[in-house]
């Protein structure tokens, strides 16, 4: 058994001026209402629009419902400790974290694929889709990408958070990070550093593959369509799907893909924040821009918002 020396981790956050944590906090606050905001509107118009009760927009539900709890695990801690001069996480409120925000993150990779699958039947297999996208296969599929990281993840935090830690306890990220997690620990443990390694090699490549060929299979379905308006509306959908995959697998594969690699810790961190902040807060707006549904869904959640804050 391991006796941990360490009881609490320091996260050094972006060490500056209080006024610039200020300054950060503010930005960060503001980020995060955001990414809620938009974030819950499309939950609530996919719950509450009859016409968006299809495989599809179920599916984007959920996404970004994922997304409010992907967020939610680590910015409230990093903007506490913009405010805070201790900036101290406890052992096992860190591996927590760890564990959350890393299951959460792959099962936003698992619903990218689910949905590359379904734009692929929708598309390539119009005729068959209603039969093939049964409630049955849709609701599997749903639980599918909420649980597979969760149960995928365990292996990772369980390992990791068994190797022996001394001080010094400084973890310079703004989140409990595997990478500077092992790099703290005292004895080098090169088995756990590959097996984690090789499991973020074949999630990533493997998810990447698979919804690379899946929107490869719809773009050449797209190009034989004849008429030109049903090719505008199958890319315009695709387009918005794309943005987002790139968005998150380009960022995410940066930086883990490699881990040994050993990246300048600012770029780590600019990175991190790139896919744990800024892909949350740009998903409601590039599904939404791009879909005149979910626009004409949205519109009538905030009116009957305004309209209840009115009376």
């Amino acid at each position: 058994e391991t006796t941990h020396s360490v009881t609490h981790f320091i996260l050094l956050g972006f060490p500056s001026s209080p006024e610039m944590q200020l300054l950060y906090f503010g930005l960060f606050s503001a980020a995060y209402i955001l990414t809620l905001m938009g974030n819950t509107a499309i939950v609530c118009a996919v719950r509450w629009d009859q016409r968006l009760h299809t495989p599809m927009y179920i599916f984007l539900g959920n996404f970004s419902f994922l997304e409010t709890c992907y967020v939610t695990t680590t910015i409230p801690n990093m903007l506490a400790n913009f405010l805070s001069s201790s900036k101290s996480i406890s052992f096992v409120s860190c591996f927590a974290q760890f564990y959350f925000f890393f299951s959460f993150g792959c099962d936003e990779g698992f619903y990218l694929c689910i949905m590359a699958f379904d734009r692929y039947l929708a598309i390539c297999r119009p005729l068959h889709y209603p039969r093939i996208m049964t409630k049955e296969l849709y609701t599997g599929l749903v639980t599918f990408g909420w649980s597979c990281g969760f149960i995928l993840f365990l292996t990772p935090v369980v390992l990791i958070s068994r190797l022996p830690f001394c001080n010094p306890n400084i973890i310079d990220h703004f989140m409990c990070d595997p990478v500077p997690l092992m790099m703290l620990s005292c004895s080098e443990d090169t088995t756990t550093q590959l097996i984690y390694s090789a499991f973020n090699a074949v999630f990533m490549t493997g998810t990447f593959l698979f919804i690379l060929c899946s929107y490869a299979l719809v773009i050449l379905a797209v190009l034989r369509m004849p008429s030109a308006a049903s090719k505008r509306k199958a890319f315009s959908t695709c387009a918005s799907h794309l943005a987002v995959v790139i968005l998150f697998f380009g960022s995410v594969m940066l930086m883990y893909v490699s881990p040994g690699s050993g990246h300048p810790v600012k770029v780590q961190k600019i990175v991190t924040l790139f896919y744990s902040v800024i892909t949350p807060l740009c998903n409601p707006l590039i599904y939404s821009l791009r879909n005149n549904e979910m626009k004409a869904a949205l519109k009538k959640v905030f009116w009957a918002e305004i309209s209840v804050l009115k009376t």
